[in-house]
């Protein structure tokens, strides 16, 4: 849906969980193979996968300043389950925290996370706040005030519909 380019590290990973799901049409590119397979989520994994991308999306609701679209489970319960571990580079000493399982899609979120946490980005990953939209985007405006994932379809028409509101 948006024009926008892919979130930077790891938080491409969130953004495209949380984008599987297309609210407006309700198609869910995690019921078919191809969809699940882009994210390693096997059927039997699938109510998790849902869940968790539902829990990411009301946080990334959050930080663009909005309610949550639903009741959901809360993102760090579901992420607390998440193994993750510290990896240290042979060479050069760097650390950072890392998936124990990358076969696990909610760890491989948690460390995407976590590196998100400590370069500071992960408050600018959002979600667009129509109603009939909440696609996640990564907001590079320079105030971090971003409304809408895609100025030109869901900000069109919240000011239209503002400016008709205004005419009647």
């Amino acid at each position: 849906m948006s024009e926008r380019s892919a979130a930077p590290g790891g938080l491409a990973l969130v953004e495209s969980l949380v984008n599987t799901l297309d609210i407006e049409t309700g198609a869910d590119s995690l019921d078919t193979p191809e969809g699940r397979g882009r994210l390693g989520v096997t059927e039997a994994g699938l109510a998790d996968a849902r869940e968790l991308r539902e829990s990411l999306r009301a946080a990334l609701l959050a930080h663009a300043g909005h309610p949550p679209h639903r009741a959901v489970a809360p993102l760090g319960t579901l992420l607390a389950r998440a193994p993750l571990y510290v990896a240290v580079d042979d060479h050069d000493g760097s650390a950072r925290l890392a998936p124990a399982d990358e076969s696990t899609l909610a760890s491989r979120v948690a460390a995407a996370v976590a590196e998100a946490l400590v370069a500071g980005t992960w408050t600018r990953l959002k979600a667009c706040e129509a109603a009939t939209c909440h696609w996640a985007y990564y907001d590079r405006s320079p105030a971090g005030r971003g409304r809408w994932c895609s100025m030109q379809v869901c900000g069109a028409r919240a000011k239209m519909r503002r400016y008709r509101a205004k005419e009647s």
